[in-house]
């Protein structure tokens, strides 16, 4: 029984090989390989696999499938040549070419074999050619690099070709080789920078998808001095350093992408020690005096980067766990730095929020409330061991802890601003003399006031306290935190028009004051971005809103602001454009709630009459006059330990709001938002995801993919589009993700093949069965470009489906669209296969009767494409010449053949007497002279 059940398998594996689905074969064989010790259909099952595995570029399974069929039968010339096909893309020419030989002489005139024999041998040559010259090229370069004498044209010739050579593999391995890791280190202790960088850059290219070597270079050149390196004070080196270490760090993690095969796979087992000494040397760097401030921004972002999981699918989170317990006390000691006391650690403007997001993505890293719990003690012990009566500068380092946690995650910060003392400490400070303690303390209250509750207390004990510091103090930086302060209470009733907090009038007033700041270039940047903060509040309001857009001066300062190193602005800039083009989610109001909450005598929310749609639609031409595309082009390259996921998602909604008229497309597109979308559309929260990827859908609709997503980048656009077929979006979106689709696949067959990988046919045949005509049209001219494609073409060939049958039954719907683009796809595959002109015939027996509208009808694209299938089928064969020859289609294309060809018939015309004419050639029908 289970030998009939393994052979009965093996068959169901061949059906969807031939069907070309490959890993529902390779299942199918596998599971026959349970069932039978058949030592015959085992080779058979194995050599089957293999060839499931060339075709899913699964090479190194292919060949380790191909050498257990070798195993069971040593001349199974099958099996041979396909393990030669899989070495031969793994880079193993040598074993390759041994086997192509074995199948040469099992098989001595096989000319595919003999090909393969000369193109192995040549592939062979010329890598011996490669590697011999390229191990004098290697030695010359570091002789030029160590020469003290070398001219500098020469120096950076040869730094540049050894960093170009480490990017490939085989010129990484010849380094590695011919003792090119000492020779780096020589490089690095010249102290000269450009020859370190080199170094660097080249080491980097080594250890980049070669776990070994990273292993080997991390053990040789010492985490410590790579620490060391990132350490110094410089802009350059530790960012190269920093791209070092990731490099190491994902070669080790197994985030390179080679598959590990023989020897390295054995020599490389574990590498959670090396990771480790790693995580521990990064910590240690965020604590000590010697590291700059650039050289602790670089630390806190590999640590981002690296600690928590990518994926919270995965159970494990025991590196985050081992970070909290370890070394959560030194994030939180560079998080309370404070710039002005004579204890502060070197710091850049980055580094505090560097911290709070390092703080803010291990806590939501954690699994379950005891974790949670254990962060939260030690963060209270923290800040509590920093309270002392005796010593002010502690109690301020406390505060500004607090102060950092608010910025990473909010439910701890408000927990930790439940913990006695706290509060009043903020207030104590606020009246305190120094200038150092009021400015660590407002802007604690500016973080303590996100919910509405927190800032209805701020707003009944703090509001005097705020207006008195910003009427008595000199100090600027003071100043606009206060006025950011008051910014943000004011604004704490979000867009409901009938929460507002302040006075009438009294928001428009704090936002001219910060527009007065952020147009003040004079001051420093650190002021202005507090002024952009204020805004991002105040922009809740609708005439703020209003008024700021209007005030030119103001929008191109905060764009400009966004175009500098500081990136710790991009949040706000980001919400208050978002504010400005009112691409927040805004909850649907249903009339019998609001009538209840009427009743109850409930609050409910109001809309401010500057938010309806032609006053936003005003915004939004004024934002792009102003040039807000390409601010936000410069957002979006920023780095992405700054650049959050929630702060891409603000610029996706941005981004999608700019694009809601078709007419301001191309000006997007002109000033390179369609680049710019595509990362957004990849990376970041699911939401943020989704709005960039209806934005691309927006901007593929309607605009020459070569221009709005040049080169190789439109091949990136595919992806999000095919994400927006899913059923969980809503129709606006798949129906321009369908549109984006049809304009793509329409520009070459390498895009339409893109769009059959991702596996969007499915989605596409499905909204052609949708009962929405928008959706059922879209989805058809969509299919209409992509049954070009042979892929495609091989679905509507295999049996068992209806997918012909639809296309079909669509050319006999009502709709002129719809006929048209699904009488395009019939004429295109009824031309490419004879087979599918039967099968038309047999699929409904309404054929003849849709086919004859179609000839018949008004509009002549439609009426052209059917006469094109009348011709498909009369030229495909006799009997269905005759069967057409025998119906109305005849008297149908002699009238329409008879007709004089004008400019706008004559490929009508041309068309039906081309069917007359085969007709003729048949014999069925005789000419008139």
């Amino acid at each position: 029984m289970a030998e009939a059940e393994a052979a009965q398998l093996k068959e169901e594996g061949n059906r969807h090989f031939q069907l070309q689905d490959y890993k529902a074969a390779a299942k199918s064989y596998s599971q026959a390989l349970k069932l039978t010790k058949d030592k015959a259909l085992l080779a058979t099952l194995y050599r089957n696999l293999a060839a499931c595995g060339l075709k899913t570029e699964s090479y190194a399974q292919a060949a380790s499938d191909a050498s257990r069929a070798i195993d069971i039968n040593s001349s199974d010339i099958k099996a041979l040549y396909r393990r030669s096909q899989a070495l031969e893309h793994l880079g193993e020419l040598a074993q390759a070419f041994k086997d192509v030989q074995c199948c040469a002489t099992l098989e001595p005139q096989n000319p595919n074999f003999q090909e393969t024999l000369r193109r192995l041998n040549a592939s062979i040559q010329e890598k011996l050619r490669v590697q011999y010259s390229t191990d004098s090229r290697v030695q010359n370069m570091f002789e030029i690099l160590l020469d003290g004498n070398s001219e500098a044209d020469k120096l950076e010739k040869a730094a540049r070709n050894l960093i170009v050579l480490s990017r490939e593999e085989a010129g990484a391995e010849r380094i590695f080789q011919n003792n090119g890791v000492a020779l780096l280190l020589q490089l690095l202790d010249t102290k000269r920078p450009e020859l370190m960088l080199a170094a660097i850059r080249t080491l980097s290219g080594m250890c980049s998808d070669h776990r070994a070597r990273a292993t080997a270079i991390l053990h040789a050149v010492r985490i410590d001095r790579i620490c060391s390196l990132m350490a110094v004070e410089n802009e350059e080196l530790p960012l190269t350093v920093c791209n070092l270490l990731q490099a190491i760090i994902d070669a080790l993690s197994g985030e390179d992408k080679r598959e590990h095969r023989g020897t390295e796979e054995a020599l490389v087992l574990d590498t959670k020690k090396d990771r480790k000494q790693i995580t521990n040397h990064l910590l240690d760097m965020l604590v000590s005096k010697k590291v700059s401030g650039q050289g602790r921004d670089q630390a806190l972002n590999l640590l981002s980067k690296n600690v928590p999981r990518k994926d919270l699918a995965i159970h494990d989170n025991s590196h985050t766990i081992y970070v909290v317990d370890n070394g959560l006390r030194k994030i939180l000691k560079v998080v309370g730095q404070v710039p002005d006391l004579p204890s502060c650690l070197p710091l850049t403007d980055n580094t505090r929020m560097l911290a709070s997001i390092l703080i803010n993505k291990l806590y939501d890293d954690l699994r379950c409330d005891p974790e949670r719990d254990n962060f939260r003690k030690i963060c209270e012990e923290y800040i509590t061991g920093k309270f002392d009566p005796q010593d002010m500068d502690k109690n301020v380092i406390a505060i500004q802890t607090v102060s950092g946690i608010l910025q990473g995650p909010f439910d701890l910060g408000n927990q930790l601003l439940g913990l006695k003392g706290v509060m009043e400490m903020m207030v104590a400070l606020c009246s305190s003399e120094r200038e150092t303690d009021q400015l660590v303390a407002v802007e604690a209250l500016i973080h303590a006031s996100t919910k509405l509750s927190r800032a209805t207390f701020i707003i009944t004990n703090g509001v005097s306290l705020l207006k008195n510091i910003y009427k008595t103090t000199q100090n600027e930086k003071i100043k606009i935190r206060t006025l950011v302060g008051l910014c943000k209470l004011g604004s704490a009733g979000g867009t409901d028009y009938g929460l507002r907090q302040f006075a009438e009038g009294s928001t428009e007033k704090l936002a001219k004051h910060c527009r007065k700041w952020l147009c003040n270039t004079s001051t420093d940047t650190q002021t202005r971005r507090w002024a952009v903060e204020g805004l991002a509040y105040l922009t809740l309001d609708a005439d703020v809103k209003d008024d700021f857009v209007q005030d030119i001066p103001a929008l191109q300062a905060m764009l400009e602001l966004a175009k500098t190193p500081d990136k710790t602005i991009l949040y706000s800039v980001a919400t208050t454009l978002v504010n400005c083009t009112n691409s927040y989610d805004v909850k649907e109001v249903i009339p019998e709630l609001v009538q209840l909450a009427k009743f109850s005598k409930q609050h409910v929310p109001e809309e401010h009459p500057k938010d309806k749609k032609d006053f936003v639609d005003k915004r939004v031409n004024r934002l792009l006059k102003v040039g807000v595309i390409s601010a936000l082009a410069c957002m979006v390259k920023a780095d992405n330990a700054i650049l959050t996921d929630q702060t891409k998602e603000l610029l996706a909604r941005v981004f999608l709001a700019l694009c809601d008229n078709p007419k301001d497309r191309g000006t997007i597109v002109a000033q390179g938002g369609g680049k710019a979308l595509i990362p957004l559309a990849l990376e970041g929260t699911d939401m943020g995801k989704v709005k960039a990827a209806h934005a691309l859908a927006k901007i593929a609709a309607v605009s020459n993919p070569d221009i709005a997503f040049p080169g190789e980048r439109v091949y990136e656009v595919v992806r999000p589009l095919v994400r927006l077929l899913d059923t969980q979006r809503d129709g606006l979106q798949n129906y321009e993700a369908l549109l984006g689709l049809t304009n793509l696949s329409a520009r070459s067959d390498k895009l339409r093949q893109k769009i059959f990988t991702e596996k969007a046919l499915p989605d596409i045949e499905n909204y052609m069965f949708e009962d929405h005509d928008q959706l059922r049209q879209a989805a058809t001219e969509c299919m209409c470009n992509m049954v070009v494609s042979k892929e495609v073409q091989e679905r509507f060939l295999a049996d068992g489906n209806d997918r012909l049958k639809l296309v079909v039954l669509l050319c006999g719907e009502d709709d002129d669209k719809l006929q048209n683009a699904a009488a395009g796809a019939l004429a295109m595959l009824t031309a490419a296969h004879k087979k599918l002109c039967f099968k038309m015939t047999q699929v409904t027996t309404q054929w003849l009767e849709i086919l004859q509208r179609l000839c018949l009808h008004d509009r002549l694209s439609v009426q052209h494409r059917g006469l094109v299938i009348a011709y498909n089928l009369v030229a495909a064969d006799a009997e269905l010449a005759k069967k057409l020859v025998e119906s109305e289609l005849m008297e149908i294309l002699t009238v329409v053949g008879k007709q004089e060809p004008d400019e706008k018939r004559a490929a009508v015309v041309q068309t039906a007497r081309e069917c007359l004419i085969k007709c003729i050639d048949y014999g069925f029908i005789k000419p008139v002279s």
